[in-house]
Protein backbone atom coordinates (compact mmCIF):
# COMPACT_ATOMS: atom_id res chain seq x y z
CA UNK A 1 0.00 0.00 0.00
CA UNK A 2 1.26 3.44 -0.91
CA UNK A 3 1.05 6.08 1.80
CA UNK A 4 1.34 9.71 0.88
CA UNK A 5 2.89 12.08 3.33
CA UNK A 6 0.78 14.95 4.60
CA UNK A 7 2.79 17.42 2.53
CA UNK A 8 2.30 15.40 -0.66
CA UNK A 9 -1.42 15.05 0.03
CA UNK A 10 -1.80 18.77 0.66
CA UNK A 11 0.18 19.57 -2.48
CA UNK A 12 -2.20 17.40 -4.52
CA UNK A 13 -5.27 19.02 -2.94
CA UNK A 14 -3.92 22.52 -3.57
CA UNK A 15 -3.09 21.65 -7.18
CA UNK A 16 -6.67 20.42 -7.64
CA UNK A 17 -8.03 23.64 -6.11
CA UNK A 18 -5.85 25.76 -8.42
CA UNK A 19 -7.03 23.73 -11.42
CA UNK A 20 -10.68 24.23 -10.38
CA UNK A 21 -10.05 27.96 -9.96
CA UNK A 22 -8.38 28.09 -13.38
CA UNK A 23 -11.35 26.27 -14.94
CA UNK A 24 -13.78 28.70 -13.28
CA UNK A 25 -11.72 31.61 -14.60
CA UNK A 26 -11.84 30.05 -18.07
CA UNK A 27 -15.62 29.92 -17.92
CA UNK A 28 -15.86 33.55 -16.82
CA UNK A 29 -13.41 34.62 -19.52
CA UNK A 30 -15.54 32.86 -22.12
CA UNK A 31 -18.59 34.69 -20.83
CA UNK A 32 -16.76 38.01 -20.94
CA UNK A 33 -15.64 37.35 -24.50
CA UNK A 34 -19.23 36.56 -25.51
CA UNK A 35 -20.32 39.78 -23.81
CA UNK A 36 -17.68 41.71 -25.73
CA UNK A 37 -19.10 40.35 -29.00
CA UNK A 38 -22.76 40.98 -28.09
CA UNK A 39 -22.25 44.39 -26.49
CA UNK A 40 -22.27 45.98 -23.08
CA UNK A 41 -26.08 46.08 -22.86
CA UNK A 42 -26.65 42.45 -23.83
CA UNK A 43 -27.92 39.56 -21.72
CA UNK A 44 -24.46 38.01 -22.14
CA UNK A 45 -22.90 41.10 -20.56
CA UNK A 46 -25.25 40.92 -17.56
CA UNK A 47 -24.44 37.25 -17.00
CA UNK A 48 -20.71 37.75 -17.52
CA UNK A 49 -20.53 40.65 -15.07
CA UNK A 50 -22.63 38.80 -12.50
CA UNK A 51 -20.47 35.67 -12.67
CA UNK A 52 -17.23 37.65 -12.69
CA UNK A 53 -18.33 39.38 -9.50
CA UNK A 54 -19.36 36.09 -7.89
CA UNK A 55 -16.05 34.41 -8.72
CA UNK A 56 -13.93 37.31 -7.53
CA UNK A 57 -16.04 37.59 -4.39
CA UNK A 58 -15.13 33.98 -3.66
CA UNK A 59 -11.46 34.67 -4.38
CA UNK A 60 -11.41 37.74 -2.14
CA UNK A 61 -13.04 35.85 0.70
CA UNK A 62 -10.48 33.08 0.37
CA UNK A 63 -7.56 35.51 0.09
CA UNK A 64 -8.62 37.42 3.19
CA UNK A 65 -8.85 34.24 5.28
CA UNK A 66 -5.92 33.91 7.70
CA UNK A 67 -5.86 30.18 6.94
CA UNK A 68 -4.91 30.91 3.32
CA UNK A 69 -1.41 29.48 2.80
CA UNK A 70 -0.28 32.02 0.21
CA UNK A 71 2.34 34.52 1.37
CA UNK A 72 0.76 37.71 2.72
CA UNK A 73 2.34 40.03 0.11
CA UNK A 74 0.99 37.85 -2.71
CA UNK A 75 -2.43 37.72 -1.07
CA UNK A 76 -2.41 41.51 -0.76
CA UNK A 77 -1.48 41.91 -4.43
CA UNK A 78 -4.24 39.51 -5.51
CA UNK A 79 -6.75 41.29 -3.29
CA UNK A 80 -5.80 44.55 -5.05
CA UNK A 81 -6.34 42.89 -8.42
CA UNK A 82 -9.68 41.53 -7.23
CA UNK A 83 -10.83 44.93 -6.05
CA UNK A 84 -9.90 46.39 -9.45
CA UNK A 85 -11.84 43.61 -11.23
CA UNK A 86 -14.91 44.27 -9.08
CA UNK A 87 -14.68 48.03 -9.74
CA UNK A 88 -14.23 47.46 -13.48
CA UNK A 89 -17.20 45.06 -13.51
CA UNK A 90 -19.30 47.75 -11.81
CA UNK A 91 -18.11 50.34 -14.34
CA UNK A 92 -19.21 47.98 -17.12
CA UNK A 93 -22.55 47.41 -15.41
CA UNK A 94 -23.09 51.16 -15.08
CA UNK A 95 -22.05 51.73 -18.72
CA UNK A 96 -19.21 53.99 -17.60
CA UNK A 97 -17.00 51.86 -19.87
CA UNK A 98 -18.08 49.59 -22.70
CA UNK A 99 -14.89 47.68 -23.49
CA UNK A 100 -14.40 44.27 -21.91
CA UNK A 101 -10.78 44.06 -23.07
CA UNK A 102 -9.05 45.10 -19.83
CA UNK A 103 -11.09 42.82 -17.58
CA UNK A 104 -10.62 39.92 -19.99
CA UNK A 105 -6.88 40.55 -20.10
CA UNK A 106 -6.49 40.61 -16.30
CA UNK A 107 -8.62 37.51 -15.83
CA UNK A 108 -6.61 35.72 -18.52
CA UNK A 109 -3.33 36.57 -16.79
CA UNK A 110 -4.65 35.22 -13.48
CA UNK A 111 -6.07 32.08 -15.13
CA UNK A 112 -2.80 31.39 -16.92
CA UNK A 113 -0.89 31.85 -13.66
CA UNK A 114 -3.20 29.37 -11.94
CA UNK A 115 -2.70 26.86 -14.74
CA UNK A 116 1.07 27.25 -14.51
CA UNK A 117 0.99 26.77 -10.75
CA UNK A 118 -1.04 23.56 -10.99
CA UNK A 119 1.18 21.84 -13.57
Amino acid sequence: MYNLSYAETMEDICADERMNEAEAMGIVIGMLEAAREKGANSREAIEAIFNTRRLWGFFLESLSDDANALPKPLRADLISVGIWVLKEAERLRQNEVTSFDAIIQINTIIRDSLQGASS
